[in-house]
Order: C-alpha cells, then structure tokens, then sequence
C-alpha cells in the first residue's frame, strides 16, 4: 500500500472520528458546571478601570 492511500484512508476515518471527538471534548469543557463565573469575569475584563488606568497591584490576578 502507497504512504499517501494509507495516510489518506486513516485521515478519512480515524482522524476524522479524533477530531470530532477533541471538538465534542472543547464544547463539554466550556459547557461544564461551575466554568460561569470565568466565562463572566474574562467577559469583564474591557470594563475594568473604565475612571482611571490599573494600577500595578491592581493589574495582578
């Protein structure tokens, strides 16, 4: 069997089946209880210090 029939035969079937299951995996992991409140807090983020700049201890996490 020629390297390019093999490589295209496993990336229509197994590769194709990996990834598929990697987006499914994304999609439970941004969807799982508990993740709301850093979905909330990265949505924020353009509307800290909106009166005046960060400052350097504010700035850290």
């Amino acid at each position: 069997m020629e390297t390019y029939t093999f490589l295209r035969a496993f990336a229509d079937s197994w590769m194709l089946l990996a990834m598929f299951a990697f987006f499914i995996g994304v999609v439970v992991w941004v969807l799982r209880p508990g993740s709301n409140a850093t979905h909330r807090d990265a949505a924020n983020i353009p509307m800290r210090h909106q009166d005046k700049p960060a400052q350097s201890e504010e700035a850290r996490p």
